[in-house]
């Protein structure tokens, strides 16, 4: 697997590396939020061992800027702050598991070997995606038409990774706010309208008509690429 250590002990990061590269894993370590952020967002991981109290940004920010930009990558947050309201909010940031300081190496391992499972049971996820004359970098969060290079937010980015991992069938608007924007799938729903509107203008060939992000009447939004 590759996973991203983010970890402000050294101890405890050099630690966890020896641990991972020894296990047989692709291992990049950092030790603050902002430059995970920028190495997640832009480098593709299976997994993330997010600590929570980091400098720069938090690991609950960390997290939820992750969790936008790749949907599909694992999370699982190690800190030593273990209430009930330290595990919800981790959850609910976009956490998959949560594991408190101390923690049994043992236990670590086998929680990243259930990860590993589930990852090999996902469909492949690719960085570059070539649809209708676009080429869309997902790791740079940049799309290519005709020369013309358009930036991607990464909410953008993670809504085309979501809808190409799911292209089998339709995503509901309440489906892509959970799972894009971290909030309940009850509210703002205009605001995946929008985002979609935006994300449109710069990788369709004619936004009035498009044919990478499809309209479902009455369902969602589906991935129209062939």
């Amino acid at each position: 697997m590759r996973i991203l250590i983010v970890e402000d002990e050294r101890i405890l990061r050099e630690g966890l590396t020896d641990l991972l590269c020894a296990a047989g894993n692709d291992v990049v370590a950092l030790e603050d939020g902002r430059s995970a952020v920028d190495c997640g967002t832009r480098e593709a991981f299976d997994l993330v061992l997010l600590d929570l109290m980091l400098p720069d940004l938090d690991g609950i920010e960390v997290c939820r800027r992750l969790r936008r930009a790749r949907p599909s990558m694992h999370i699982l947050m190690l800190t030593a702050r273990g209430s009930e309201d330290d595990r919800v909010a981790g959850l609910e940031a976009g956490a998959d598991d949560y594991l408190t300081k101390p923690f049994a190496v043992r236990e670590l391992l086998a929680r990243i070997k259930a990860f590993g499972r589930r990852t090999t049971a996902l469909p492949t996820e690719p960085e570059i995606l070539e649809v209708d004359g676009c080429v869309i970098d997902l790791g740079r969060l940049e799309a290519d038409r005709d020369g013309e290079i358009a930036s991607l937010t990464p909410r953008e980015t993670g809504i085309l990774r979501w809808l190409y991992l799911h292209r089998a069938r339709a995503v509901s608007r309440s489906e892509l706010l959970e799972r894009i924007w971290g909030t309940s799938g009850d509210l703002q729903t205009r605001t995946v309208d929008m985002t979609i509107a935006n994300l449109r203008q710069k990788i369709e060939r004619d936004p009035a008509d498009p044919r990478i992000v499809l309209t479902v009447t009455g369902a969602g939004y589906s991935w129209g690429g062939r």
